[in-house]
């Protein structure tokens, strides 16, 4: 059994995953240096290859991302159809909902406007501000993610109301909870809407220009998902013109965003470049590896994987 690793691993993480299958042979590489031979010849792969580079690997038989989002390793014809696939669903949560957090703080309190001004010398009240203190945010998202990001905004005393693909029981921390079909009920009343979705045909242009219109005067918008949930073209006008008093995304359609893109230009907007999460926070890092360590033992046992990955739906599946 060849098992191909492109996540960083200590010496003894790489002991204690070895252990779990004691006579594979185990390559420890990086994505990019991934050669085509070793590619081909592996059994297992650990980390996120470049999609278009698994169409050689001919002996695969599991997959298991570093990632949550799997849609494109879920499309067809990305993989052959005896492949399992299985994502890092729950690594991400801590990191992007403190990302989410603190750009939420960020716009609300104008930091931005400040900073500007602090660059230009220029001693100047912004004038005022909006409390997250009886809030109502709207969470599209409520995986690990979400859920968390949901959680933390609840003890600082806003309301919130989450969004999920399917119906499910109200967790504590939600004032309500509801599915895709609820949105236009729930998003003109919201202060602050944090999106943590991931690309597929139903989440595509989730947030249109209508949307994006319909919002409240003066809430912000937050997306750490897929930079096709929203209409960009929208956004850039809605910034300009519209009810949006800003907005902070982690995430954009293409990416890199082009250099000479309107969003780049947008003074209330707060663009990063898809940082909220990879392995910046090494609390994430070390939570990947514990995974991988715990599913190839499981995979070498003959049970069942954490996080599988239903290709159909790009999701993780209800276990």
């Amino acid at each position: 059994m060849k098992i191909l690793i492109t996540v960083p691993f200590t010496q003894k993480q790489k002991e204690r995953l070895q252990a779990q299958m004691p006579g594979a042979d185990y390559t420890y590489t990086t994505r990019i240096k991934a050669t085509d031979d070793q590619i081909r010849e592996a059994d297992i792969i650990l980390g996120n290859l470049p999609v278009g580079r698994l169409s050689q690997a001919e002996n695969l038989k599991w997959l298991q991302l570093n990632s949550s989002g799997a849609d494109a390793y879920a499309a067809e014809g990305a993989l052959a159809p005896e492949v399992i696939l299985t994502n890092a669903t729950g690594a991400y949560g801590l990191a992007i909902s403190e990302h989410l957090l603190a750009t939420t703080f960020f716009l609300k309190k104008k930091l931005g406007k400040y900073y500007r001004n602090q660059k230009e010398r220029e001693w100047k009240d912004e004038g005022q501000v909006t409390a997250i203190a009886g809030s109502r945010t709207l969470v599209l998202g409520l995986g690990s993610i979400g859920g968390d990001y949901a959680r933390k905004m609840a003890l600082l005393g806003s309301r919130v109301i989450g969004i999920r693909r399917t119906k499910a029981a109200c967790p504590d921390y939600l004032e309500e909870i509801g599915t895709f079909e609820d949105i236009d009920r729930f998003l003109p009343e919201a202060d602050i809407v944090a999106m943590a979705l991931p690309n597929t045909p139903q989440t595509y242009h989730i947030m249109n220009e209508e949307r994006l219109s319909g919002m409240k005067r003066g809430s912000i918008l937050l997306n750490v998902g897929r930079g096709t949930a929203i209409d960009q073209d929208a956004l850039v006008k809605v910034l300009r013109n519209g009810p949006l008093a800003g907005a902070s995304i982690d995430v954009t359609d293409p990416e890199p965003l082009p250099a000479d893109h309107p969003l780049w230009c947008c003074e209330n907007l707060l663009l990063t470049p898809h940082i909220a999460g990879d392995y910046h926070l090494q609390e994430t890092l070390d939570q990947i590896v514990e995974l991988f360590i715990d599913n190839l033992g499981r995979y070498a046992r003959g049970k069942e994987l954490r996080n599988p990955v239903d290709k159909k739906t790009g999701y993780r599946k209800t276990q």
